[in-house]
């Protein structure tokens, strides 16, 4: 039996469109030169490259091209917003303010900020997994220089309300960075209109290549961020290193291609999660975690009574995860999960399944199949 795949919260495929385009940027007769190699016609054909994707991805983003970084993906994307900040920022304040439930590039990002002297504020969201901006603006201080905040949550699919977040911060003229890492491409994102300045973005999560992300980091003379990676100024003094130009010319086909499917995706992926929900949701004592509303791509499931690393090794022909990739080898609790309050015993009874582009109706009708089976056999029923 072939795995049905239910992790794309993890990682997503690359979609055959973008690795039809990026071949064209690897092989001896295409056009693989270094984009930083001007001195010859290779090097200005890929530094056009280069140039095109980014205003590919500003189009899928309304914003200017010079306001993209090119990264290695989301996490260094991350680092470079909270670092890049805090270091220009610090004879202002050494404040900032996240959540409990972000991803670990920003929660260990933060962690370090904070041996080099700086206070963060771990704001605990609401059961759903939402912060508010009430919640923020109470824990404004005359020091806070920067706010973090995830768009989607990568374990519970909840979106917190960006727009309401970034009116508080911009009132006060704090700087505020969103983690899009889960949103690009499959959410409505306008970077003109959102009161945002620095924005995270990851190409693997939108049928792109991994290793490739990019940092929106608003124009404004009064924005500064410092550069983590140093050797040969690239990106506008950012971001330095030869830049992977097929890497760049995947994600930026995979937002074009993501932003012209984003509604037939979206149709697609709810009609999926009805059609599991409704299959699991036969068994007793199920439960979704988190908000139910949230991004329909990503639905935590708690299966009380149920050990959920002795349920995933029940159902191997399904590949679904206990929480973040980033935490798969961990025998603790999510602390996601954790941090909306579900008890340890719950928590360890819930597995995430992400659906995605390339779900079918014929591997959603198998997870159930299976999942209904594991837990049946779990419970002892």
């Amino acid at each position: 039996m072939q795995t049905a795949y239910f992790d794309y919260a993890a990682t997503t495929p690359v979609d055959p469109v973008v690795a039809e385009k990026m071949i064209q940027y690897l092989m001896p007769d295409g056009c693989f030169a270094n984009p930083a190699s001007r001195a010859h016609m290779p090097g200005w054909f890929a530094e056009q490259a280069v140039e095109e994707a980014r205003l590919k991805i500003a189009k899928a983003l309304n914003c200017d091209a010079r306001e993209l970084v090119w990264t290695s993906g989301a996490t260094e994307s991350n680092n470079l917003a909270l670092k890049g900040v805090a270091e220009t920022r610090r004879q202002r304040g050494r404040h900032i303010i996240t959540s409990a439930i972000e991803h670990k590039a920003v929660l260990d990002t933060c962690g370090w900020l904070e041996t080099q002297g700086y206070d963060v504020t771990y704001l605990k969201p609401d059961q759903k997994g939402v912060i508010t901006a009430e919640q923020v603006a109470d824990a404004i201080t005359d020091q806070t220089i920067l706010a973090s905040f995830m768009m989607v949550n990568n374990e519970l699919g909840s979106i917190n309300d960006i727009a309401a977040i970034g009116d508080v911060l911009k009132a006060r003229d704090i700087v505020f960075h969103v983690d899009a890492a889960q949103a690009g491409g499959k959410l409505p994102i306008d970077l003109k209109a959102l009161p945002v300045d620095l924005m995270s973005f990851s190409g693997h999560k939108v049928y792109g290549p991994k290793g490739i992300g990019t940092l929106y980091v608003r124009r404004d003379p009064d924005l500064k961020v410092a550069a983590q990676i140093h050797g040969g100024g690239h990106e506008r003094g950012m971001r330095s290193g030869t830049l992977p130009t097929h890497q760049i010319v995947g994600m930026a086909e995979a937002f074009t291609l993501a932003t012209q499917r984003m509604e037939q995706d979206k149709q697609h992926i709810s009609v999926l999660r009805e059609q599991l929900w409704l299959g699991i949701s036969s068994l007793p004592d199920v439960t979704i975690n988190g908000d139910a509303d949230g991004y329909p791509g990503i639905i935590n499931l708690c299966f009380s009574g149920v050990d959920g690393e002795a349920l995933l090794m029940a159902i191997k022909d399904i590949a679904v995860s206990t929480g973040s990739a980033c935490n798969s080898a961990s025998v603790d609790p999510s602390y996601v999960l954790s941090g909306i309050g579900l008890p340890r015993e719950k928590a360890l009874s819930s597995l995430r399944f992400s659906l995605g582009r390339f779900t079918t109706e014929s591997e959603v009708e198998q997870a159930i199949d299976i999942v209904v089976k594991a837990v049946t056999a779990l419970r002892g029923q």
